[in-house]
């Protein structure tokens, strides 16, 4: 996994394994891993416009869309869990977030482990409804 850190990656090392909060985004091929601390964003969609130069136009400022995005300290990961209409190309619902709930664990964990955390993953209760409609319970 190729890490992308802003500003620069001692500013984001002199943070790793505190409780100071770190955003996270993690492409949906598992290739790319752009981090930063919140301060620095405040927001996926800003950290992703402020990091794009780097991935040498590999991203676009707008392509919030292909990146699982996770909020992440000492205690935990808290996942963003917003699965895109178009993922993987895959049209039935249920089978699309659950494709989306496994990449995202997956890939969520092995950029996780290599920032050195070994945290949970949980998924906010606001971002919860998807899980209602994979139930069969919406």
């Amino acid at each position: 996994m190729n890490f992308i850190y802003y500003p620069d990656e001692a500013s984001v090392r002199a943070v790793l394994g505190t409780e100071e909060p770190l955003l996270l985004l993690v492409s949906y091929d598992g290739e790319t891993a752009i981090v930063s601390h919140i301060d620095e964003a405040m927001e996926h969609h800003i950290l992703l416009a402020k990091a794009a130069p780097q991935t040498n136009g590999q991203y676009k400022e707008t392509d919030i869309d292909r990146f699982f995005r996770a909020v992440v300290d000492n205690t935990g990961a808290d996942w963003t869990f917003v699965c895109p209409r178009d993922y993987q190309g895959i049209t039935d619902q249920t089978h699309r977030l659950t494709t989306f709930y496994k990449d995202g664990c997956r890939c969520l964990s092995e950029a996780l482990a290599a920032l050195g955390y070994v945290v949970d993953i949980n998924i906010p209760k606001r971002y919860r409804r998807h899980f209602d409609l994979m139930s069969g319970n919406a």
